[in-house]
């Protein structure tokens, strides 16, 4: 207890061990469907299955361990969704690159990643993000995060004629995380301590009798790692036809990652200026876990704003990323006991955290709109292109055009038009 009070300043931040471990364990179940869903979107593209699995766990592990006692950060790491699809559906079965030379192109943006942000660059680009902007980063992720759980729940549903639609609300998975999510709300109104994790064991418990949910076992030996271990092709990465996805991949975790880690990061009270310097190191942390996923055999690892409902539940220390960092190695034993949380008993967790997030637009200045626009262009374009990134950048490109059309381009600050043109470019010249 004294070498965590020691290492994680727990007194300092306002809570305790069992705060932070329930907060890492509420963190744990909203994200580990990844080390199922990632093997799966890789495996397509040829990787193996069983050695992916254990990559996704081993650099989830090691990136959120290094984020929990380096930067003393609540914030877990692992392989990025929508990267991975990008990595197996793009890259590889439409540009027709081997898997190898995908790895490779994520080693070299890793590097690239991190050479930024140990020049300070990735710094500079923080300092020179609009207040505005800085606001709607930690909306558009509540929006983000509601999407992906109202997806998640079933409530809301892919329709070809108007792209999305209202689900079918006679399943019964959608019941149950409809009472998980009045749950939670309600437990929390009551100040009952992890209001979050309750919700999330009732509906998975209730899952087994309603919902068809089978249990599977505990233990499973993991697989091995050779196949995908070391086995990235960097000098095809360098080649000219393959440049331009180190860009991409380049550009979408540097604004994906940093834009999640300011919004979380706001979120816990962390964004304030005599934190800063742990802020810099959580930075530093998420930037050597790509390449290190590379190595091991993964797509982009990147910080998980699914960390968002740890923090909701009390986690305000490195303490509730190390609880997630553990429970990650434990599913390379305990994969089927992993897999019983069903997705629809997360999503009311992920769905009560993003309708908090959304205060923040008391925060924005409504009356000014070359300042409001651009925010609600940052927090919409979010969700509704599912990247934290894109979002990122319409609301640069916005902000700067809309400065520099009215006059007012001497109140921009210079790093934004450099990230706007950079963002013009890439959509001009690659699309997105």
């Amino acid at each position: 207890m004294n070498w965590m009070e020691r290492v994680f300043k727990l007194s300092e931040h306002g809570t305790n061990v069992r705060t932070e471990l329930v907060a890492g364990l509420t963190t744990f179940l909203t994200m580990a469907y990844i080390i199922f869903v990632n093997p799966s979107i890789l495996g397509d593209a040829g990787m193996p299955k069983g050695a992916v699995f254990v990559a996704t766990c081993l650099i989830a592990a090691l990136g959120t361990t290094i984020m929990a006692l380096y930067a003393n950060y609540p914030i877990a790491l692992a392989p990025g969704m929508g990267l991975n699809a990008y990595f197996a559906y793009v890259v590889v079965l439409h540009m027709g690159f081997t898997w190898q030379a995908a790895l490779g192109a994520v080693f070299v943006s890793g590097c690239l990643f991190l050479l930024v942000t140990l020049f300070g660059l990735r710094e500079l680009i923080i300092k020179g993000i609009p207040q505005s902007i800085r606001i709607a980063i930690t909306v558009g992720i509540g929006l983000f995060l509601a999407l992906i759980a109202l997806k998640s729940a079933g409530i809301v549903a892919a329709s070809p004629a108007t792209f999305v639609t209202l689900g079918d609300l006679h399943k019964p998975e959608v019941i149950l995380a409809s009472l998980g999510f009045l749950i939670i709300v309600v437990l929390d109104r009551l100040k009952v301590p992890g209001a979050i994790l309750i919700g999330i064991v009732v509906v998975t418990v209730a899952s087994f009798f309603f919902a068809g949910n089978e249990f599977h076992g505990v233990f499973s030996a993991p697989p091995s790692i050779a196949p995908t271990f070391l086995q990235l092709d960097i000098k095809s990465a360098l080649t000219g036809g393959i440049l331009n996805v180190v860009l991409v991949f380049f550009l979408v975790e540097l604004f994906d990652a940093t834009g999640t880690l300011m919004g979380v990061a706001k979120r816990a009270g962390l964004l304030v200026p005599s934190r800063m310097g742990r802020f810099n190191r959580s930075l530093l942390a998420d930037s050597g876990a790509i390449f290190a996923g590379s190595l091991l055999g993964t797509s982009s690892t990147t910080a998980y704003v699914e960390s968002a409902a740890g923090v909701q539940a009390g986690g305000r220390t490195g303490l509730t990323a190390l609880t997630v960092a553990a429970l990650f190695l434990c599913c390379l034993f305990l994969s089927p006991l992993a897999g019983v949380v069903p997705g629809y008993a997360t999503a009311p967790a992920l769905f009560f955290v993003a309708c908090l997030m959304l205060k923040e637009l008391t925060e924005i200045e409504w009356g000014e709109t070359t300042e409001a626009i651009p925010a609600a262009v940052t927090a919409l374009l979010m969700p509704f292109t599912y990247s934290v990134a894109n979002g990122l950048a319409f609301g640069f490109i916005t902000y700067a055009a809309l400065k520099l059309f009215t006059g007012r381009s001497k109140e921009v600050h210079w790093m934004v038009w450099l990230i706007g043109g950079v963002f013009l470019f890439k959509f001009v010249y690659i699309g997105g």
